[in-house]
């Protein structure tokens, strides 16, 4: 079984920071530098989203601005290793790569609890897609598969890859479809 922790994201408000730098030191992964008279985020990959320098701020301007359910990286198709342990056992979502900013609802719907890979069927190479979904089903223990793509012609061949990389990996998966509408509704299957 996976385990999701929520990951934290800082915003600074700088009309607030000082500059003083109380929040620097509390950044155990060194994403918090001074930089011009103000505290940056250097980088998300070092901060390590605990959100330890909230508590150091004297003026009050790191706060939190999102929460992630996503528990794992890479999510694009392409960069995920067929044998990433993010998806053992995993029930796992792909998504067309527009789902996410027509559906409000994507983030809380489809990530938690699950292991997402992005692509894009009309941008992306199909057959190097399949290859790979090919790769991952029969590299892991994908519980389930879900398949959530836009009402769009181009989004059809996901829908065909889905099935050709079942068949070729010899895999009989629970699959469920999810198809977005244009104006970010659901439709129904």
């Amino acid at each position: 079984m996976i385990t999701r922790v929520l990951r934290k994201i800082i915003r600074i408000d700088e009309e607030k920071c000082n500059g003083r730098g109380a929040c620097v030191p509390a950044c155990a992964g060194g994403g918090l530098q001074i930089i011009d008279g103000k505290a940056k985020l250097v980088s998300e990959t070092y901060y390590d989203g605990l959100g330890a320098c909230l508590g150091e701020c004297p003026q009050g301007a790191t706060t939190i601005y999102q929460q992630s359910m996503l528990g794992h990286w890479p999510l694009q198709l392409t960069l995920v290793p067929p044998t990433a342990p993010f998806l053992q056992g995993a029930d796992l979502v792909l998504v067309a790569d527009c789902v996410p900013f027509t559906y409000a609802g994507f983030h809380q719907d489809f990530i938690k609890d699950h292991a997402v890979l992005v692509v894009c069927p009309k941008l992306d190479d199909f057959q190097a897609h399949l290859k790979k979904l090919v790769d991952i089903l029969s590299h892991s223990s994908v519980r389930s598969l879900t398949l959530v793509h836009m009402e769009v012609p181009c989004c059809a061949g996901l829908t065909y890859m889905v099935n050709q990389a079942m068949q070729l990996a010899g895999k009989d998966i629970p699959l469920k479809q999810v198809t977005v509408g244009i104006r970010g509704d659901l439709k129904p299957q």
